[in-house]
C-alpha cells in the first residue's frame, strides 16, 4: 500500500488526535521528502500570540516520522521506530501558516539497510525546519530516530 497524505492525515486523526485537533495536516511525501503543515489558531496558540513550541513539535516530528513509516511499509519488514533525542531552535514567532520540511528520506533508507543488514538497532538523526508562509525560518528540530527490526 502506498502512504499518501490523505492516508497520513486519517493515520494522524485515529492515534494522534492532539496533533489532528491543532492542525497538524501531511501535504506532500515522496521517497525523499516529507512535507506538513500547521496553521496558527486559538486552539495552539501560546500567551505570546504565536504557535505553541510543542505543536511546531508536533508537525515538525511527524514530518519525519511519516517518512520513516513509508519506507518501513514499503520494506516489508517489521521494524520499530522511536524518538530518542530532539533538539531545537526557535528563531522567529510563528503565526499564520508554518510548513514543516524535512528532506532526510535518503538517510533513512541507508539507516534501515544498515538495521535489516545487520539486525542490530540503528539511530539517526532527521530535521525538519518549519518556515512561514513568507518563508522565513521560525523553527528548526532535530530528532534522533532508533530503528530495529523486530525479531
Amino acid at each position: 500500500m502506498h502512504i499518501t497524505p490523505n492516508k497520513l492525515n486519517v493515520f494522524t486523526a485515529l492515534k494522534l488526535p492532539s496533533a489532528y485537533l491543532c492542525g497538524v495536516r501531511t501535504r506532500y511525501i515522496d521517497a525523499a521528502k516529507c512535507v506538513v503543515n500547521v496553521r496558527y489558531t486559538w486552539i495552539n496558540q501560546n500567551p505570546f500570540k504565536s504557535m505553541f513550541w510543542a505543536v511546531q513539535g508536533m508537525a515538525a516530528e511527524f514530518s519525519t516520522g511519516a517518512l520513516i513509516m513509508s519506507k518501513i511499509k514499503n520494506s516489508d519488514k517489521r521494524i520499530s521506530m522511536l524518538v530518542i533525542s530532539n533538539k531545537a531552535t526557535f528563531t522567529k514567532k510563528a503565526i499564520g501558516k508554518i510548513t514543516f520540511s524535512c528532506n532526510d528520506g535518503n538517510l533513512v533508507d541507508i539507516t534501515l539497510s544498515k538495521a535489516i543488514e545487520t539486525g542490530e538497532g540503528q539511530t539517526l538523526w532527521m530535521q525538519s525546519i518549519g518556515k512561514d508562509e513568507r518563508g522565513d525560518v521560525v523553527s528548526t528540530f532535530n530528532f534522533q530516530w532508533s530503528v530495529k527490526v523486530k525479531g
